[in-house]
């Protein structure tokens, strides 16, 4: 992490290059580098900032909040709810996929990997960018929050017609930080199985961002994976 700097996609870097120089960064990349000599941490290194490195500032569409990686091996990669290929889909994504299948006709694919989402502009962005392993939340309230609530704010000051999608209350908490006469902000319960049928099933978010999108004359989204 003391090179955490280079690996930031450059319209990010320099949008956020007073958090890279704030105090409570330093503290951060230190703690960061205690934990990683003591523990295991996901995402690795090099996948840390992939919300950022996958969608560009200016590329952001939508922003799809998350709140802590996955803390299982393999399973983070740096893009909130989304595993790489050939890892097994936990059960909030695979409520994610089901809803999508039920909004929009979309089959269900085999891998959970949501890479192509973020290439269209979908920030996949989770609140806290690291986690040790198999222990959620280790790795909350240690300055990750600040940077990520950073760049929410920046998009949507700077940006105008973004979708952000608050599922749960954690994310749901971020709505202080946008400002919905500019933007579209959708929220329902997480898509976890302990509070999936509470609203999460049937809230149409997939198509109600496509059809903001199209009334504002930006291409929409394929969510098919």
């Amino acid at each position: 992490m003391a090179n955490v700097n280079p690996v930031i996609e450059e319209s990010w870097k320099n949008v956020l290059a007073n958090q890279f120089d704030a105090s409570y960064f330093s503290l951060l990349k230190e703690f960061l580098v205690d934990e990683k000599s003591k523990f295991r941490i996901f995402p690795p290194g090099s996948q840390i900032f992939n919300a950022f490195n996958f969608t560009p500032f200016n590329r952001v569409k939508v922003v799809l909040l998350g709140q802590d990686p996955y803390h299982g091996p393999g399973q983070a990669h740096g893009l909130c709810f989304s595993v790489p290929d050939g890892i097994v889909k936990p059960p909030s994504l695979q409520n994610i996929l089901k809803e999508l299948n039920t909004d929009l006709g979309i089959s269900i694919p085999l891998s959970g990997n949501l890479e192509k989402w973020a290439k269209q502009g979908v920030l996949l962005l989770n609140a806290t960018l690291t986690v040790r392993a198999h222990q959620a939340g280790s790795h909350q309230n240690k300055g990750w929050e600040s940077f990520t609530d950073a760049a929410i704010k920046a998009l949507a000051e700077q940006r105008e017609h973004l979708v952000f999608i608050l599922w749960g209350n954690y994310a749901q908490a971020k709505e202080a930080l946008i400002d919905s006469s500019k933007h579209l902000v959708l929220k329902t319960v997480h898509p976890s199985p302990m509070s999936v049928t509470r609203g999460f099933f049937g809230c149409r978010h997939f198509s109600k961002t496509n059809e903001y999108l199209r009334h504002h004359g930006i291409p929409e989204i394929d969510w098919r994976l």
